[in-house]
């Protein structure tokens, strides 16, 4: 049988990954700076496999507005050259039959706009799957008072501490999109 205890643990743990899949997400969003983690959504059909850049190439940052990416196969570079033109980076590759080299551009006050509005949304899908969790915890609670297993007050109780939990866990998400609306918007 489960208890009350045991189900507001679990949607602490199920929003704990929320939240961290957030800040994820926001890592991958392009401010003025280089950084490799830039490149994380970034997959390669690699012999019909869909690979991540990571497991194909070593990515280096030697400057601040500079990243570089040497593939382990060489046959890859063109592949590896293709993904990030088509991605969503808005970023143009440069090669010299060995490494490719991304320089990252100053950004526009356009394109910082843009980006703001695209964390924005990272943020607003974090927070709809924190309340998801609250949802389906509250669906479980709500089954164990219509199976006699606990009484009202255990489920009122039970209920309060899963909305103070969601309360923290959305401004947990909030405060990351506050302190990356920052980073992008800092000239």
């Amino acid at each position: 049988m489960t208890t009350v205890d045991e189900l507001v643990q679990d949607g602490t743990r199920r929003m704990d990954q929320a939240v961290e899949h957030a800040r994820t997400e926001f890592n991958t969003v392009r401010t003025g700076r280089a950084s490799a983690a830039l490149l994380d959504r970034i997959s390669i059909d690699y012999y019909g496999q869909d690979t991540p850049l990571k497991q194909l190439a070593t990515i280096n940052v030697p400057e601040p507005r500079l990243l570089t990416i040497q593939p382990f196969d060489p046959s890859s570079l063109k592949g590896i050259e293709k993904a990030i033109q088509e991605s969503d980076l808005g970023l143009t590759p440069s090669n010299d039959g060995k490494v490719i080299r991304l320089p990252i551009p100053q950004l526009t006050e356009e394109r910082r706009k843009e980006l703001v509005k695209v964390v924005r949304h990272l943020a607003e899908e974090g927070r709809i799957a924190v309340r998801n969790v609250r949802r389906d915890v509250m669906h479980h609670l709500k089954e164990l008072v219509a199976n006699g297993d606990v009484g009202a007050d255990e489920e009122h109780r039970g209920e309060d501490r899963l909305q103070k939990l969601t309360d923290e866990h959305v401004k947990k998400i909030d405060d990351a999109l506050k302190h990356k609306e920052a980073e992008i918007l800092e000239v």
